[in-house]
């Protein structure tokens, strides 16, 4: 069984939901900054570049309204919206709650392999926020996603693993990234990224390692609302 365009199950099976894919891609362009706050999308241009009909392109839209990425205006169409503080507030504060709960309770399922890794990811972020010259927010923001995904390998919530998930596709409103509004914020956050190894590999009390991943999310958010007050 597969689904036709219509997002309806479908006999014959061979292609994933065109409708997730029209989202993937939509979300991508907007994620990489070729969709900017105020864009129109039109729906008729993105099936033709993914060679689908409009019909699973309206689905993938419909999905990106719920998750306030995209709003629709009558006589207008889609727009990609632009960022909203108080949105961006409530996100934040509802990751820092979900992920330092996510990273303490996969925190014992974290083997010296994802320690490794984490480090190397987090070596290259060092590296990047170093230098005025090869500082790209984007890149350390991507870099950031790998590196907190490394610790999430284990999870042992799949409600809680989701709820992550929705948070991180809900800050690519914000287009590119907070440190690209406070740059100064990177050092300081690879330094809380190698606190966060060490209590790991310690093997730190549950509440620890929580209470270290949530104030290291929060941490950015005020660093955000500092800079624009």
């Amino acid at each position: 069984m597969t689904r036709t365009d219509t997002g309806q199950a479908s006999p014959g099976g061979a292609t994933a939901s065109k409708a997730d894919r029209a989202y993937q891609a939509i979300l991508a362009g907007i994620r990489d900054q070729r969709h900017e706050p105020g864009d129109r999308l039109v729906l008729s241009q993105i099936a033709a570049e993914l060679g689908m009909s409009v019909v699973p392109v309206r689905e993938a839209i419909r999905r990106l309204q719920s998750e306030r990425l995209v709003a629709y205006e009558r006589n207008v169409g889609a727009t990609v919206v632009g960022i909203d503080p108080v949105e961006y507030r409530h996100t934040m504060e509802t990751l820092a709650l979900v992920e330092g709960f996510s990273t303490a309770q996969c925190a014992p399922h974290v083997t010296a392999q994802d320690i490794a890794a984490a480090r190397e990811v987090n070596q290259a972020m060092r590296e990047l926020a170093a230098s005025d010259e090869t500082w790209d927010p984007v890149a350390f923001t991507e870099l950031n996603r790998r590196f907190h995904s490394i610790l999430f390998e284990h999870h042992q919530n799949e409600h809680v693993h989701d709820l992550v998930h929705r948070g991180w596709t809900r800050l690519a409103a914000l287009r590119s990234s907070t440190f690209a509004y406070v740059p100064g914020r990177a050092r300081a956050s690879v330094e809380e990224h190698e606190q966060l190894l060490r209590l790991i590999e310690a093997g730190a009390p549950f509440a620890e390692i929580e209470a270290a991943a949530r104030a290291h999310r929060l941490n950015t958010l005020h660093a955000y609302l500092n800079h624009q007050n």
